[in-house]
């Protein structure tokens, strides 16, 4: 059941031979897939974790320093700080793996670090205003692009004012919400500006993506929020969702709501649903928000030196990272990472040899912008209407039906069996059977029709009996 993909897809009556084995086979392989992951499912050792007080003790009570001195070493090491009063406020982003951390102060200092080893990789001041950083650094006119050793490569001229940055890793894609209200696209591959859509709802500094679908969520000060793809110049999703500004968004449906008493500046939602708000120099975490209860008290609570200006969880760890304006703050936050990660996607522990095998296979899965959609599901199947217009346009190009059936042509037997009377019957017989078919489809679709009209037309007579006074009975 964990493990199921959906509904088993019925053979269509009337397909042709070929169609109905293509699916059987299709169907086949999925259940073998199911099969498979539910049984290395049973492999995997690590289990998530979990904060518990004793008893009557609020968990939200318990300090840092008190976790950190009851984990072992290695877990302990995670709570740390980095007092960086001079450039921030600071912003911050984790790798997809959740081994290296990037953090880009306010006034243009800019890092990289192996935050689990506490091995600083490089580190540089742009001179100017960081709005945003993942290596791409948003920064006072222009997008920047850098290397691991903080060496310049591209000064892309075209996405200017940019505020908030999202990258897409299937696609290759680099979103940019500026204040100039355009929603940017760039594909990093190639080096080419893939869309450009002029929002008309002003500057946009809240942004997000959804992992799921690849869709770009855009707040507004007017309280909406929007869902953006790189294929449609008009949003896909428009919802009013706050009577005030949004401030900060990490997911598309309501599922809980809770009041806090400062609005919250920046939200984040770890791998196991768990969500992070900051309150000014305060941060809370709640949890079971994906859940149908509702929301009454935080798990935990952190207070720190100055005001909160990023929150980001680190995959695969129990480690929330905060961007403040004394610098960086990791904050262990039990149970809130996935215990067990896919090597063949995002392998913490891989060496250069494997991330450069990765990368080159990543090119060559790079899945095209024009596949993002609301509904990823749509890919699987057959757009009908489409496929009609194209094999209307196919006949009056060619002139005839390629997908037609070819007259029946009776192979010669010997020993008189080829006569022109049994090739007559053969014939005949082939015949009668198609149009046994035909026939069938027929008497069905009549019988469905006669079904809706006497349905229709007892409706009718009911209506009809009744009168205005048949209200008062009852």
């Amino acid at each position: 059941q964990k493990f199921q993909r959906g509904e088993k897809y019925k053979v269509p009556a009337g397909a042709r031979r070929r169609l109905k084995e293509a699916i059987i086979s299709s169907e086949t392989m999925s259940e073998l897939a199911q099969k498979q992951a539910a049984r290395y499912d049973l492999l995997l050792p690590e289990d998530a974790g979990f904060l518990e007080g004793d008893e009557d003790e609020d968990t939200n009570t318990i300090s840092q320093d008190v976790i950190a001195d009851a984990v072992d070493i290695t877990s302990g090491s995670k709570y740390f700080s980095l007092h960086l009063s001079q450039f921030g406020p600071y912003r911050l982003d984790y790798s997809r793996n959740g081994r290296h951390l990037l953090v880009g102060g306010k006034k243009g200092n800019v890092a990289c670090i192996d935050w689990q080893s506490k091995c600083l990789m490089c580190e540089m001041n742009v001179m100017e205003t960081v709005n945003d950083a993942m290596f791409a650094v948003a920064q006072k006119r222009w997008l920047y692009i850098y290397d691991s050793k903080g060496v310049e490569l591209h000064c892309v001229k075209k996405f200017n004012d940019v505020l908030r940055m999202q990258f897409l890793p299937y696609h290759f894609l680099l979103a940019t919400a500026g204040a100039t209200g355009f929603l940017q696209y760039l594909d990093v591959s190639v080096g080419k500006e893939v869309a450009a859509i002029c929002t008309k709802m002003g500057p946009l500094d809240v942004m997000s993506q959804n992992p799921h679908n690849a869709i770009i969520h855009l707040g507004h000060p007017n309280g909406t929020v929007s869902l953006w793809s790189p294929n449609q110049k008009e949003p896909l999703v428009k919802m009013l969702c706050h009577r005030g500004a949004v401030r900060s968004l990490t997911s598309f449906k309501p599922l809980n709501s809770c009041f806090l008493s400062a609005g919250a500046s920046c939200l984040s939602l770890s791998q196991r649903g768990l969500l992070s708000a900051a309150t000014e120099d305060i941060v809370q975490v709640y949890q079971n928000v994906l859940g149908s209860s509702p929301v009454s008290k935080p798990y935990m609570a952190h207070r720190l030196r100055g005001q909160i200006w990023g929150l980001a969880y680190c995959p695969f760890e129990d480690v929330l990272g905060i961007g403040h304006g004394e610098g960086f703050t990791s904050m262990i936050v039990p149970g809130a990472g996935e215990p067990n990660f896919d090597a063949l996607d995002t392998n913490p522990y891989r060496s250069s040899k494997q991330r450069q095998e990765w990368e080159v296979k990543a090119l060559l899965e790079k899945m095209q912008p024009e596949l993002i959609g609301l509904d990823p599901g749509q890919l699987s199947k057959v757009d009908q209407a489409s496929f009609e217009q194209r094999h209307k346009e196919q006949v009056e190009a060619l002139g005839f039906d390629p997908l037609a059936k070819d007259k029946f042509k009776p192979k010669t037997k010997k020993k008189g069996r080829s006569s022109a009377g049994a090739i007559e019957k053969r014939k005949r017989k082939v015949a009668h059977e198609d149009q046994r078919d035909v026939i069938q489809q027929t008497v069905q679709e009549r019988t469905e029709r006669e079904k809706e009209l006497k349905e229709k037309s007892k409706e009718k007579k009911n209506l009809e009996n009744k009168t205005t006074l048949d209200r008062f009975r009852k």
